[in-house]
């Protein structure tokens, strides 16, 4: 059954997907701001329809955290899932992926549209110097941005490298950094087909603040919160509780 239902909403996500795209066309027109609000929707069908077709839900604890200005975020990165609910779970924002992700069909085509700075993983260097100019562009339009500093997904339990770039980005403009952590990866798995049921737990930390910090110090506290935080997660304490997904955020 488990395996039925995963396969169920994969032919639904990609249905989605499907119908969702032409919407995005209009996206070109905007500014923006709204062009990535609209594209957020897409992320908001498909986690809704992660729950009718698994039974995988969500919570979310610290809400109140986001700061109403632009900011960096950074997030652990285990699993597909985080991409896909962010989109809508933050203020408008644009994502730090690997470029060959705009290669793919539709989905690619609507992901190059939210402005996303599209790097080139092997060139490290480049990349930096890429995010740092990039960067700064997208939060001069108001948009935040949302980096994964351990680069490539982690099984539970692991955690891995935490590359400052983002950090670095945060103290040369002078805007906060939110950490956040979550455990999508007991729930939906970097490899394989399965979507388990359950609730995937996220919790948004307090702003940490630039002014007068090194990038060095900066990245440690984020780095720190989001592995104590994630341990906690993964070990099962938690202290929040689901809620149903029609009273969960709108796309924003």
């Amino acid at each position: 059954m488990l395996f039925i239902r995963s396969i169920i909403f994969l032919i639904g996500q990609a249905i989605i997907t499907l119908l969702y795209f032409p919407l995005t066309l209009f996206a070109v027109f905007l500014p923006v701001r709204r062009k990535v609000s609209l594209i957020s929707g897409w992320g908001w069908l498909v986690i809704k329809w992660l729950r009718l077709s698994c039974g995988l839900d969500f919570s979310v604890q610290g809400v109140e955290n986001l700061p109403a200005t632009p900011f960096v975020a950074l997030v652990n990165h285990q699993s597909a899932w985080e991409t896909t609910a962010l989109l809508f779970l933050l203020p408008p924002h644009c994502w730090v992926l690997k470029k060959e992700l705009l290669r793919i069909p539709v989905f690619g085509w609507g992901l190059a549209l939210a402005k996303p700075i599209a790097i080139d993983r092997s060139q490290n260097k480049a990349a930096l110097k890429q995010l740092l100019a990039q960067g700064k562009e997208r939060l001069q339009d108001g948009l935040c941005v949302v980096i994964c500093p351990q680069g490539t997904r982690k099984p539970p339990g692991e955690f891995g490298r935490f590359n400052v770039g983002g950090a670095m980005l945060a103290v040369r403009n002078q805007v906060p950094v939110v950490p956040i952590a979550h455990n999508a990866g007991s729930f939906w798995p970097r490899r394989g087909l399965l979507k388990f049921p359950g609730t995937i737990e996220l919790v948004i930390g307090e702003a940490i603040e630039t002014k007068n910090n090194s990038a060095d110090q900066v990245n440690d506290q984020a780095r720190q919160w989001i592995e104590q935080t994630l341990a906690s997660l993964e070990s099962g304490i938690t202290t929040d509780t689901a809620m149903p997904l029609e009273n969960k955020p709108e796309p924003h």
